[in-house]
């Protein structure tokens, strides 16, 4: 026969199987709360992921060079269409080539061939008409000028010589002419050193190496410290600068390129940090006392001075929040408001005022702060998770709400002060061709080099802004005498 079980129950094994039950109740419990919370961890992750994966130009820092080719960001401008079509517009200055009065030469063409009655045309007496027609072309060779020293016999039995020119040492050399011509293509049209004495070989049959491209960089660079010099310190007493930095490679290491500027001067600082110990060292900071228009980092807000946000980049990360959370109406509404607030201030400068009405400031202000409370109603604090430490990490939302709110003053200055605009377009425009100078040319090989570089294109973007001319300039650098740029 088969092998019988026989269950036998004790009197407390209800209850016990009660206590059983309930344990395993409150041990899935847990397990639902944390997997829950593990949940949403992930779907936090996820949704970080995706707004990085759907970061480009229009919604974030990122340059426009890094969009994808396959994929067309939406259009980056957000200027209204006027109605006017496009082109010049009726009562418009025009603008065309003249011709010129004396040009460097004159070719009078003569008849030839015979006339219909078969006379030669040569023959006939002919006038010059007026009608001209002008080609204007380059033409671009080196000159050789070689200088010769005499000598003669005194009657007092001196041998007097006389002297070659000052800085004319060697028995062959380029002048300044050359050398301005490298510093320019170099550090202003960033091409390469080889790339450079190419051209000059090919357009001007000038052999120059490399090397002494580079000896003519470090010349300019000793040659313009007094300008660059009284360049910064017409920067610390400006109304209105701007501040930026971006990263650059020195001997393959990491450094960073600092820039503070205006409209109409330009300096730029290497140094191998990127925060408060770089702009420490660069020592302008610590005297400026006007607004300083920046990103909002916090290594700027560390000096006295008055401070103004950049709202491009607010706007961008406002983008980005509509486009990922289409709930999150708020961010199209504060968009809205700051290029609002921009048009009334843009309107308000051009009829000549220097501050708008105190009533139009109180209702932006008003309309700013309602925004952000409907924002951090719907965007609360994420709370600490049971037994972890450390700093809980927000969302984007939350962070952008947190500094909004914070720092009202610093985004809003454009609309207080008609001195200060709306962005830190400026600083990123300067900042934009050493840039390019270091994708060009991959990095710099010494410290030396960006030093010089950064004094050099300091001048040159300083005297590009004041619309002097630079190889001119820099032919007056090499002869000793740099002309200073307008420091008012």
């Amino acid at each position: 026969m088969p092998e019988q079980h026989v269950l036998t129950h004790s009197p407390d094994s209800p209850a016990n199987e009660l206590e059983r039950l309930r344990g395993l109740v409150v041990e899935r419990a847990a397990l639902i709360v944390e997997l829950r919370e593990r949940i949403h961890e992930l779907e936090a992750h996820i949704q970080t992921l995706e707004a990085r994966l759907a970061q480009d130009s229009h919604n974030s820092s990122k340059p426009p060079s890094s969009d994808p080719p396959y994929k067309k960001p939406p259009p980056r401008s957000r200027r209204q269409p006027s109605g006017r079509r496009a082109g010049g517009q009726p009562g418009r200055d025009g603008a065309t080539r003249r011709l010129v009065e004396e040009p460097d030469q004159c070719v009078i063409i003569p008849l030839t061939g015979t006339c219909a009655c078969g006379r030669c045309r040569a023959q006939i007496a002919t006038e010059v008409l007026p009608e001209r027609r002008q080609v204007v072309e380059v033409v671009i060779q080196h000159e050789v000028t070689e200088y010769r020293i005499v000598s003669g016999t005194c009657a007092c039995g001196q041998v007097p010589r006389s002297a070659f020119p000052e800085g004319v040492t060697a028995s062959i050399q380029y002048g300044p002419g050359v050398s301005a011509l490298a510093v320019y293509l170099t550090q202003y049209q960033l091409l390469p050193s080889q790339r450079t004495a190419e051209l000059l070989h090919e357009l001007a049959g000038i052999a120059i190496s490399p090397g002494t491209l580079q000896r003519a960089v470090m010349a300019a660079a000793t040659h313009l410290e007094a300008p660059v010099a009284a360049i910064q310190g017409a920067l610390v007493t400006s109304p209105v600068a701007h501040a930026d930095e971006t990263g650059v490679r020195v001997d393959g290491t990491l450094y960073w390129l600092h820039v503070l500027s205006t409209a109409h001067l330009t300096a730029y600082f290497p140094h191998p940090k990127r925060g408060a110990e770089a702009l420490d060292a660069c020592g302008l900071l610590e005297q400026f006392i006007g607004v300083l228009v920046h990103d909002h980092w916090s290594a700027y807000q560390r000096y006295q001075c008055v401070h103004a946000f950049c709202n491009a980049h607010h706007l961008r990360e406002l983008t980005a929040i509509a486009e990922m959370a289409p709930d999150q109406h708020w961010a199209t509404e504060m968009s809205a408001l700051l290029c609002e607030a921009n048009t009334h201030v843009t309107e308000a400068r051009a009829q000549g005022l220097t501050t708008l009405p105190a009533t139009d400031i109180e209702h932006l202000h008003a309309r700013y702060d309602a925004i952000l409370n409907q924002a951090e109603a719907l965007n609360p604090r994420r709370p600490r998770r049971p037994g972890t430490r450390g700093r809980v990490k927000q969302s984007p939302a939350y962070n952008l709400i947190a500094r909004l709110c914070a720092h009202r003053d610093q985004v809003l200055r454009f609309v207080t002060d008609l001195r200060v605009p709306f962005d830190n377009n400026q600083a990123e425009r300067d900042i934009r061709m050493p840039k390019l100078k270091h994708k060009v040319s991959g990095g710099f090989r010494s410290v030396t080099g960006v030093e010089a570089f950064a004094t050099i294109r300091s001048y040159l973007s300083t005297l590009r802004k004041q619309s002097i001319n630079l190889f001119r300039s820099l032919v007056l650098t090499f002869q000793g005498s740099p002309p200073m740029p307008r420091l008012g």
